[in-house]
């Protein structure tokens, strides 16, 4: 057993403890793979990553990111969270300007750029997806299905793959997005699904323009609070098709008491995933 320092972020949150938790192990060079998974699984969390040295000049660490379920090749809360562990355990950033310092992430999908402000607020680019286009009949009719919406409901439907392979759907309104009631048996152990609709003025919560949520049972998350790489998937594929404005704010955990908020900007180069970030729990861990 080894201690190692470890953290609890909350990230996307928008006051105390009010986003999604991941857990943070700094450190973790020597862990093996059955050691990651098995603490992994003890957390019970949505995510928990490793940070281990890169294996790259150009990167700044090096993130293992698993679920209850097994390893992801990214994801979006756990790499801000990861991030401002980093920082909060000494990490200095190769690249640092007056207005705060870009980080970059090693991981399963290659190289992610992180930037962070002097409000603990950080910010992903949003990777390419890997997987994209219209989503089959019978995909679209199943998952529809599971979650109980009438083909009225959806507007449109894509992959949205970018490590997890979302399949996302637009609904027509962000109350039918919250309105959702899945049939989690209904959904495969290979689904990843994610649902947006948009918040009409003064309907939504304040600030907010969408409604996001997220299901995962197969990966022992039945549904995600707050998910960065759905909402980087959703971005590309609706910035792509002109349906939504370069900047907006997206609100995710509602239906689970949760208050997240993330922030989408297009500056015209690339597409910024960003939240708040605050360090919950703090100290090391026995590994």
């Amino acid at each position: 057993m080894t201690e190692r320092r470890f953290f609890q972020v909350d990230v996307f949150g928008d006051g105390p403890a009010s986003g999604n938790p991941v857990a943070v192990v700094c450190d973790a060079a020597d862990l093996t793979d059955d050691e990651m998974a098995r603490f992994a699984r003890w957390t019970n969390l949505s995510e928990t990553t490793f940070v281990l040295p890169p294996t790259t000049g150009e990167a700044d660490y090096r993130l293992r990111i698993f679920t209850p379920g097994g390893e992801l090749p990214f994801a979006g809360h756990p790499t801000l969270g990861s991030a401002h562990a980093w920082l909060a355990a000494g990490g200095t950033p190769r690249r640092r300007d007056s207005a705060g310092a870009d980080l970059v992430q090693e991981c399963g999908i290659g190289l992610v750029t992180v930037r962070h402000d002097a409000a603990d607020r950080y910010a992903f680019v949003a990777p390419p997806l890997t997987r994209s286009g219209p989503v089959d009949d019978a995909d679209l009719d199943r998952v529809r299905d599971a979650l109980g919406l009438r083909p009225s409901d959806v507007v449109a439907a894509n992959w949205v793959s970018n490590g997890p392979p979302w399949l996302a759907l637009l609904l027509d309104d962000g109350q039918t997005v919250l309105d959702l009631r899945p049939d989690m048996g209904a959904l495969g152990p290979e689904d990843f699904v994610g649902v947006v609709g948009p918040w009409r003025a003064g309907a939504g919560p304040d600030g907010v323009d969408y409604e996001v949520r997220a299901f995962i049972p197969g990966v022992g998350v039945p549904e995600d609070p707050v998910t960065g790489s759905l909402n980087a998937g959703i971005a590309v594929w609706l910035r792509g098709g002109g349906l939504v404005p370069s900047s907006y704010v997206a609100a995710q955990g509602t239906a689970l008491g949760r208050t997240g908020r993330v922030s989408v900007t297009d500056d015209g180069d690339q597409i910024w995933i960003g939240g708040r970030c605050a360090s919950v729990i703090a100290g090391t861990v026995d590994l």
